[in-house]
Order: C-alpha cells, then structure tokens, then sequence
C-alpha cells in the first residue's frame, strides 16, 4: 500500500493527462444530474429514530477475459430526485455529477486521448472497443470511465507480472541490457541491494566498460549495499570481465552474478557481437547462462519502447522487462502497450532514485494509479 501511494503520487503527470482528456470528453454534450439523498439523519435532541434502508450500490465487477463485464455493472445511478424534507429543512446542497451518453463520438474521444497518453494504436482500440461493448447509449460519468478503464489495463497486465524467477543454480547469472541513459546501471544496483536485504550473495560485473560513468556509479551501489562489483579498464573487452566474474561467483558461491553491458543501438553490429561473445564465455562456465536477460526501458521514451523491445529481442533472448522514471513522465501508458504486443513478463517498475522506489510490478496498482484512481 505505501509504494502504491508513492506510485500514485509520482505518476500525477500521466493519471492527470487522462483526467484532463476524460473530464473534457465526458464536459463535451454531457449534463450535469442531482445525486441521490443522502440517508436522512435524526435532528438533535430528537429520540433515536429507526435506521434508513442503505442505499445499494451494484459493485463493479473486473472484467474477465475474455468475456468484456455485462453493460448492467456500470448501471447509471437513479435520476435525479427533489432533496428529501430534511435537505429542505437544512438547505443541504445535493452532489452533481456530470455524464454523457457513450456513443460512436465519444469511444473515438476516447480512443485519441489513449494514443495521445502512448497507449498505442492498436492497443487504444482494443481496450476502447471493450469498454464499449454492451454500454453504447449508457451514461457515463467519468469516474465510472475511469474505473472501466482500470480493469481493462489490469486484465491485459495481469499475465505479464510476473517477479523474476530464482534458481537453485549458483550463480544464477542476470544479463542487464537496455539503452544508455534507461536507468540500467542503477536499477542494477537496486537489484543487488535488495537482493543482498533479502539474505542473497551477490556480485556485480561492470560490463560496459566504455563508460566510466556506469563503472563509477555502480561502484557507488556496491559500496552502499556491501556488494563486490568486479570492473576493468575502460575500453577493455566486457567478455574477459564477464569471465573472470563468474569464475570469482563461482569461486565465492555467489547466489547471483548481475553483469552489465553496454546500449549503443547507432552501432548494433558492434553491440551484437559484444552480446553474444559475453554469452558465449559465460557459457564455457554454465552452458545454461545467463539465465535471466532483463531489458531495462525508460518510460519517458514513450512508443520508442516498443522499437527497444524488438531490437533487443533480436540482439539477446530477453525475458523480462523493468520499467524506469514513470514518475517522470505523462507517457505511462506505453507499458500497457508493451504487454498488449509483446506479452514479456514485467518484472519490476521505478519511480525514482532511491532504493525502494524499485518495487515488483503490481498490474492492479499500476492500473488505478494511471488513470487516478484511490486506495
């Protein structure tokens, strides 16, 4: 719950663009209705009098998959009623709500402010044509949409969160890679930390040697979370280091090995090679390894996620995603997108710069937290 709140807090920027967009579309043809009295209460010093009927609000029902929730769930509350004689007596001001009848117009608003939030094309019309079914002609308030749109991007989510798997094998070799500038070297460094918190060996190998900012950063890490990171001079082969780090986990019984590699997609010949001769040395140790290839993605890249995605499938056997920097974005709707088209477990999300604001990926969470909805 803490970590959902710091999620809902720091991703303000992309749940606020929906809300704007939603509170624009739903404002545009739509009419404001009286809620419902509340339930009457006693004036003072009357005697007690007996308990009002509750007023009984259908739930919402998830929606399952692949069946989309019956149009009767989202049901459109009572029409506006007179206020009771106690509002009159006490000048209670009643709540209103504004709704809008769903129509073709207003799922094709919908489907703009969703690509406009990098959800993605096809992913935009997918989700909408499933919030539409059976609820054409309904009224919809825009915290009914909301709702609907959370458990539409929890069901596409649900199957791709997944934590990282953990072997018995030791070490159990994690091969790091994304783009320069994703947040890998630091999310690395997490990983180790909270590995080590959780009673884990770990040792880390600087991988990209080409750039002594992430062999300094990730020595920062190792200090902080009392983790060795093995390194080398800059500009020397990332295969020799990788080598020489698993025969020292191997050596020391190490639980896990995270090496780092290098991300320069301008040159994906050269990186290719580098990829596969790291793999092809480690595999002299284990021919299982690696046995974990997390691909690290900045969120504020937007849709170029999805072209990150696909190079790197090519370039390494990657099984798994981390998301970084949703708390500095308003393109958090790419994940969704990710796991609509490529279906690649997520493992973890990051909003931010300290260690616990790396946390496993909780796809309901996440869903509430995009579109702005409470605890």
């Amino acid at each position: 719950m803490a970590f959902f709140k710091k999620l809902k807090d720091r991703m303000f920027r992309s749940s606020s663009k929906l809300d704007e967009g939603l509170g624009a579309i739903v404002g545009d043809g739509g009419t404001t209705e009286t809620a419902p009295d509340p339930a009457p209460t006693a004036p003072p010093m009357e005697a007690p009098r007996p308990a009002p009927r509750p007023t009984v609000v259908p739930p919402i029902v998830p929606i399952p998959s692949p069946e989309p929730i019956p149009a009767e769930a989202y049901t459109p509350a009572a029409p506006a009623k007179k206020p009771g004689i106690l509002g009159r007596m006490f000048g209670a001001e009643q709540p209103e709500v504004v709704r809008r009848t769903l129509d073709d117009a207003m799922v094709e608003q919908l489907e703009e402010l969703l690509i406009a939030a990098d959800m993605g094309v096809d992913t935009a019309l997918r989700v909408t044509a499933n919030m539409a079914e059976g609820r054409m002609g309904k009224r919809l308030s825009v915290d009914e949409i909301k709702q609907m749109l959370a458990d539409e991007v929890t069901r596409i989510m649900e199957p791709v969160a997944r934590p990282m798997p953990l072997y018995n094998q030791k070490p159990q070799v994690v091969l790091v890679v994304g783009v320069n500038g994703s947040g890998k070297t630091t999310t690395i460094g997490k990983l180790a930390s909270q590995f080590k918190a959780a009673g884990k060996s770990v040792v880390i190998a600087a991988g990209d040697t080409f750039r002594a900012a992430a062999v300094e950063q990730l020595q920062v890490w190792g200090d902080r979370a009392g983790v060795p990171v093995m390194t080398a001079a800059q500009g020397s082969d990332p295969a020799s280091l990788a080598y020489d780090a698993m025969t020292r986990a191997q050596a020391e019984g190490a639980d896990l090995l995270m090496i780092d590699t290098a991300g320069r997609l301008q040159n994906r010949a050269d990186l290719m090679e580098e990829l596969s001769k790291i793999v092809r040395v480690i595999r002299k140790k284990d021919p299982d390894a690696p046995h974990n290839t997390l691909l690290v993605l900045d969120a504020t890249t937007g849709q170029n996620a999805l072209q990150q995605v696909k190079v790197f499938q090519e370039l390494a056997d990657v099984s798994g995603l981390i998301m970084t920097k949703l708390d500095g974005t308003a393109k958090g709707g790419v994940l969704v997108a990710l796991a609509d088209k490529f279906g690649l477990p997520i493992h973890a999300i990051g909003v931010g710069e300290q260690i616990d604001d790396l946390s496993p990926f909780d796809p309901e969470d996440f869903a509430r937290a995009l579109v702005g909805l409470g605890d």
